[in-house]
């Protein structure tokens, strides 16, 4: 199963929710390692390598968005599933900039967190066979996670790597939110579909911006595709 031999590292300081997800993550076959303040889970996140990090946002010493950062800074891209009681539009657009893959609020269903952290693990396996697929100077490697602009290798979080990876597969076809959703998160989603709008704004930022291109495309009414820009 997939689940038999994943690392999660859970970094949240309420003892009892702690341990409870622990529990839970643990009965459907996930190794967990639990850190309690945000400078723990950083160290912790340095020591070893997971599959998944399961953050908390209100968290002692180093809030979860700094711990977010952070990891994403020093080059870190393990997938990131936020669980948080913060709620509301801003504090969700906060996370996913700073680098999170996914977003979930508690009160929370156990069946979701356990499809939310199996669906940013699947994607490797999903796509491991594909081969490399590029439109102008932008190539992706599917299987190994890996994109660059040219010569110069993208910094990319798992869930930005798959949205890119499916409108560069698609090969300049337009793709909805609704589209894109149904791929690369999971079929249930019943989150804001505008949260595909905030991981099309952070790859334009990080494949687009700084190369002086725009080839992720707005097609007013329909979606996003991707294109080649260069001159």
């Amino acid at each position: 199963m997939l689940g038999s031999a994943m690392k999660v590292l859970l970094v949240e300081d309420d003892v009892k929710i702690a341990a409870a997800v622990r529990r839970g993550l643990q009965a459907e076959g996930f190794t967990v390692e639990v850190a309690a303040d945000g400078i723990d889970g950083l160290w912790m996140a340095g020591e070893s390598t997971y599959d998944v990090v399961v953050l908390d946002l209100m968290l002692p010493n180093r809030n979860g968005f700094k711990v977010c950062a952070d990891l994403r800074a020093r080059g870190d891209w393990t997938p990131i599933l936020v669980l948080t009681a913060k709620q509301g539009d801003l504090d969700e657009t906060e996370a996913l900039d700073t680098g999170a893959d996914d977003y979930l609020t508690k009160p929370f269903s156990f069946p979701v967190l356990v499809s939310r952290i199996r669906a940013l693990t699947r994607r490797a396996s999903t796509h491991g066979g594909l081969a490399p697929a590029s439109v102008g100077d932008l190539r992706i490697d599917t299987a190994r996670h890996r994109a660059w602009r040219g010569d110069q290798e993208l910094a990319l979080t798992a869930r930005e790597h798959a949205v890119l990876a499916l409108l560069v597969r698609r090969g300049g076809e337009v793709l909805s939110k609704a589209d894109i959703l149904d791929a690369v998160w999971e079929h249930d989603f019943d989150g804001d579909p505008n949260v595909v709008e905030v991981f099309i704004r952070r790859l334009r930022r990080k494949i687009d911006e700084p190369f002086r291109r725009n080839s992720i495309e707005t097609v007013r009414g329909a979606g996003y595709r991707v294109v080649d820009d260069a001159s």
